[in-house]
């Protein structure tokens, strides 16, 4: 029987948690606020979405700078191997569309 290939399995990992891959295409179009991206989202928790966007950032894939204001403010945007994924997540929701 063949085996999954190690990189799809570890992408997958990360990019199939939940709001994982709705957080990056969120930041496709441009840098955003917490809120925004919250606000864009809908239905996630705070919580869940800075984890998930620590976790993202430890990946690599999104930057978080902070701006010391007054008054601070915080946005994210893709880090070159996030802009690097656009390709795909744009792919990705043209077969969406089309498929499901």
């Amino acid at each position: 029987m063949p085996q999954c290939d190690a990189a799809l399995s570890q992408a997958f990992a990360l990019l199939g948690k939940r709001w994982n891959g709705m957080i990056l295409g969120s930041l496709m179009t441009g840098p955003a606020g917490f809120s925004e991206i919250r606000r864009a989202l809908e239905t996630i928790s705070d919580s869940v979405l800075s984890d998930r966007l620590s976790e993202l950032a430890a990946a690599g894939l999104v930057v978080r700078e902070v701006d010391e204001g007054p008054p601070v403010a915080v946005r994210y945007h893709l880090a070159e191997s996030g802009v690097a994924l656009v390709p795909v997540l744009r792919d990705l929701m043209d077969w969406a569309r089309e498929n499901l």
